[in-house]
């Protein structure tokens, strides 16, 4: 075994990545047998002459992508080659909500049998994020990332100094961003995201007709949150609004004593503030979609079987972008596609 493992000393790649991609390529090729066992740490250092941290990092690096396994007092043996010829792949998002599984479910569903996927959440925490990603460096093919921080005082971020840092360690054909945009980059193989700028801004005025129907525009924005959102989309909907001479006013929730009057137009970012909402609009007595209206920012099923009206991403298209992008190695930098979906709520 230790004559098909392959190392380069003039190569610029570290050594201990090379032993992974050549046990890799050798259990891959059929050389290496699923329960065999490897070569020792000693044994592997001494004939290549490397430090024995160097071939337990990259034996670690295996065992993480559960391509061998150690046995206490037995050594390392081979585990899974079923699973070594698919891509293996990293992805990071920020939150478990609804519409981020909705991205994450697709691209799964799109990667198919091709691929594993490994899903971990950092919930907007650049400590847990860098991490996260420090702790799986060199395990797997792509590294799939939704960016998006919070700062101690609850704002949101694209990114911090640290993120950019940790990121620009990723090889340039590995790394594939969602959601948010981090502009044009080199550094980048592939990149899907909404301008939440613009999105907000030309979607509201795709349902001009019915918009301008309303007396006042009423944006439901939360200033301080744990999975904070961009404010792009309050610049947007600011530009929408001055652009049309629109009365408009932007409160951080649904508060319970909150005065309702007939000719509002409610646009509600999180689901709490929707739920309030539609609560203080049946107390009220206002008929839905007539006397009020009601917007929601992004799609769920929920609200399709409600028939609230939405402005939205399309997530399932995000998640298939992304998969055949990196099943077909076709990278790019792509704006996601977004859309004013109407129904009876305004």
């Amino acid at each position: 075994m230790l004559n098909q493992i392959k190392i380069n000393p003039k190569s610029r790649k570290p050594k201990y990545l090379q032993i992974v991609d050549s046990i890799i390529e050798n259990i891959a090729s059929d050389n290496f047998k699923i329960d065999q066992k490897l070569p020792s740490i000693n044994n592997l250092s001494e004939e290549f002459y490397l430090s024995r941290d160097t071939v337990e990092k990259a034996y670690n690096i295996l065992k993480e992508q559960k391509v061998i396994v150690s046995i206490k007092g037995k050594g390392y043996f081979v585990n899974r080659t079923p699973l070594i010829a698919k891509t293996n792949i990293l992805f990071l998002i920020n939150k478990l909500s609804n519409y981020k599984m909705k991205v994450y479910n697709s691209f799964v569903a799109h990667a198919g049998a091709k691929a594993y996927v490994d899903l971990q959440v950092y919930h907007c925490d650049e400590g847990l994020f860098l991490n996260l990603l420090n702790k799986n460096f060199g395990a797997y093919d792509y590294y799939v990332v939704m960016p998006h921080f919070k700062t101690d005082s609850l704002n949101h971020v694209s990114t911090t100094p640290d993120v950019e840092k940790a990121l620009a360690k990723i090889s340039k054909d590995k790394l594939v961003l969602l959601d948010n945009n981090k502009g044009p980059s080199e550094d980048i193989f592939l990149q899907i995201y909404q301008d939440f700028q613009e999105d907000i801004y030309n979607a509201l005025n795709d349902g001009i007709e019915k918009i301008l129907g309303y007396n006042k525009l009423v944006l439901v924005y939360p200033e301080k949150s744990v999975y904070p959102y961009p404010k792009r989309i309050l610049h947007g909907f600011r530009k929408f609004c001055v652009q049309h001479h629109l009365d408009f006013e932007i409160y951080d929730e649904i508060y319970d004593e909150m005065i309702l009057k007939k000719g509002d137009l409610f646009i509600v970012i999180e689901e709490n503030d929707l739920v309030n909402l539609l609560k203080r609009i049946r107390e009220k007595d206002l008929v839905l979609g007539k006397e009020i209206g009601v917007i929601s920012y992004n799609e769920t099923p929920l609200k399709e079987l409600l028939g609230i009206t939405v402005i939205s991403t399309n997530f399932v298209k995000m998640g298939q972008h992304a998969a055949e992008g990196i099943l077909n190695k076709k990278g790019g930098n792509f704006k996601n596609e977004f859309n004013f979906i109407d129904r009876n709520s305004i």
